[in-house]
């Protein structure tokens, strides 16, 4: 779907399953949420923006690294999961 194999990053897609290989990028594995894409990573008309999903977890005192487009946090069994709006 997407990426490039020479810089050894690839975008795996089958049926609604989007698998993202990003070797050496994150220290341990990770989900990802992109809330402005469909499964074809098209833009969407409407979604819920990343900093009004990141300011909701703030609100429940969920621990987070912030940035403008994306967030982290850690979930009850410490893994990590990337909300990413890219554009």
């Amino acid at each position: 779907m997407g990426g490039d194999a020479s810089q050894g990053w690839l975008i795996l897609k089958y049926e609604s399953t989007i698998i993202d290989l990003l070797p050496g990028m994150f220290e341990k594995d990770l989900l990802t949420f992109n809330p402005g894409w469909d499964l074809a990573a098209q833009p969407l008309v409407s979604f819920t923006d990343v900093a009004e999903l990141r300011d909701q977890k703030k609100e429940s005192r969920v621990a987070d690294e912030t940035a403008a487009k994306s967030f982290m946090f850690m979930d009850s069994d410490g893994n990590s999961i990337l909300i990413d709006q890219l554009g």
